[in-house]
């Protein structure tokens, strides 16, 4: 078996699954959780090019190099999801955190972009 028909029975060249996710908004910026199951810190990928964010994750299946599956549900062992984010939040504040296969992203917003109170002074 030629290394094409190996990846593709592998599933590696079959397009990527797409985590379900929820994104909130407050004053202060956003955070997107996404459910990322059977993927570690390790195998996380977390980038920024521009306005686009893009969380990719390889799930470690536990199966041997050895070993080759009679039947298989799961083919596609990666998750793969993008985002393009508005002008007003700070790429370059972004916080990343990985607990039970879950990752929080915590993208704040400028400082210009914050709604601020404006005192008014007697005359």
């Amino acid at each position: 078996m030629d290394t094409q028909q190996a990846s593709a029975k592998r599933g590696t060249d079959a397009p990527a699954l797409l985590p379900p996710v929820d994104i909130v908004e407050d004053q202060n910026g956003i955070t997107v959780k996404a459910d990322l199951p059977g993927v570690s810190r390790e195998n996380l990928s977390i980038s920024v090019d521009g306005e686009t964010l893009t969380v990719e994750g390889a799930v470690a299946l536990g199966e041997s190099q050895k070993m080759e599956a009679v039947y298989a549900e799961v083919r596609v062992a990666r998750y793969r999801r993008s985002f393009v984010l508005g002008r007003d939040l700070d790429t370059e504040r972004i916080d990343a955190a990985m607990k039970n296969g879950v990752l929080t992203l915590r993208v704040p917003k400028r400082e210009q972009a914050k709604p601020r109170r404006i005192p008014v002074k007697a005359a």
